[in-house]
């Protein structure tokens, strides 16, 4: 089977599988602990950070483990909160964040904080300008996703981030998709807080992290927690956070030819379905800010269920939106949000290309997917 859902996870990379049997068998312990074998944990533990804060020029000391991209999102708003002036209790966030987001601020307005979804523009951009509108006196915290998972759009992070500084206002970005595909500089100081995850990079899953600038005052969800500086309960799995590293390092040494492989694969894409554009439409083809690796595609007349099915049967792997909402009968939240009615968003299939993905591949696919629309 070909695969074509890589924004959904990625297969673990050679070195990275082989780091962690590695760490596995000689990095045991429990890195808290104080003999040798605890120490030899903790010093992989700290090397493995180090590593991953080299890519966005931050400090190994502000990095924390979780469990996943979802949690480490989820924790980083928390801890956030939990350092805020309570009379601050307005937080604004958008109508395209991930479901572990938005279930989560969803969940905040039950429990007395007022939340502001701001809707964005057809392409799925949220302008700087919206969000400083939206701002009020009581503002605490603001969350924006750098990129999103189902259109691949590209929020503008730094110049919100550096507006956002002017008034104080503490600022947390959900970079799952973006880290390891372009570059991330958080000690700029335009950011707060970014979550991140392992298995988006061709690292293991079950692991993410989230980075908090030292600027930023936090407290611990749970108080008197002791891993992860309190960050987080539990005994840190350092084989994965080793593996993570490896994943994170070898990523960042290719970033520049990955994002040329995937533009060109997007433009053979472009190309090939060129005769159909009658029944094919690529959203978001001609604007500059979105991941090249993701390509949300809508066929008119028939659901992306039934395509995404029929591609399985021939062989293969795509998607019709986030993994984290497999089973959900509505379409994506994130096409509603752009202005798609219901019936055209459900027509929706997302293609998303990875680095063993080659042109072959992906030219095979087309022309499977083109023969699914004529024989329908």
């Amino acid at each position: 089977m070909i695969y074509l859902d890589y924004a959904a996870t990625t297969p673990m990379s050679e070195n990275s599988l082989n780091i962690y049997m590695k760490a596995a068998k000689n990095a045991y312990g429990n890195s808290s602990s104080l003999h040798d074998i605890g120490h030899i944990a903790g010093m992989t533990l700290q090397a493995s950070k180090k590593l991953i804060t080299d890519m966005i020029g931050g400090n190994e000391k502000r990095l924390y483990f979780t469990g996943s991209g979802s949690e480490a999102n989820v924790l980083a708003i928390q801890s956030l909160l939990n350092g805020v002036n309570p009379l601050k209790n307005h937080i604004i966030t958008t109508q395209i964040e991930h479901s572990s987001l938005y279930t989560f601020f969803k969940r905040l307005q039950t429990d007395g904080f007022e939340v502001t979804f701001i809707e964005p523009n057809n392409q799925g951009q949220v302008s700087v300008e919206v969000v400083i509108s939206k701002l009020k006196d009581n503002t605490g915290l603001v969350s924006i996703q750098h990129g999103n998972s189902e259109l691949g759009v590209i929020q503008p992070i730094e110049e919100i981030g550096l507006c956002l500084k002017k008034h104080g206002i503490l600022f947390h970005s959900d970079c799952v998709q973006t880290f390891g595909k372009m570059p991330i500089h958080i000690e700029k100081g335009y950011v707060d807080a970014i979550s991140i995850s392992s298995h988006k990079i061709y690292g293991p899953k079950g692991i993410g992290a989230v980075y908090i600038h030292s600027s930023a005052y936090w407290q611990p969800v749970i108080p008197g927690t002791t891993h992860e500086s309190g960050f987080r309960p539990g005994t840190v799995d350092v084989p994965a956070a080793a593996a993570f590293a490896a994943a994170a390092k070898d990523i960042a040494d290719k970033m520049n030819e990955y994002l040329h492989h995937y533009q060109e694969l997007r433009s053979q894409f472009i190309r090939l379905i060129e005769p159909y554009r009658d029944r094919l439409i690529l959203l978001n083809e001609n604007s500059e800010n979105t991941l090249s690796n993701i390509l949300p595609v809508i066929i008119k007349g028939i659901e992306g269920q039934y395509i995404m099915l029929e591609c399985n049967r021939k062989g293969f792997a795509i998607s019709t939106g986030s993994a984290c909402q497999v089973g959900m009968q509505a379409p994506p939240r994130s096409l509603l949000a752009i202005g798609l009615d219901e019936q055209i968003a459900k027509q929706y299939i997302r293609i998303s290309l990875g680095a063993q993905t080659t042109a072959k591949e992906l030219e095979s696919f087309t022309k499977a997917l083109i023969n699914i629309i004529e024989q329908f």
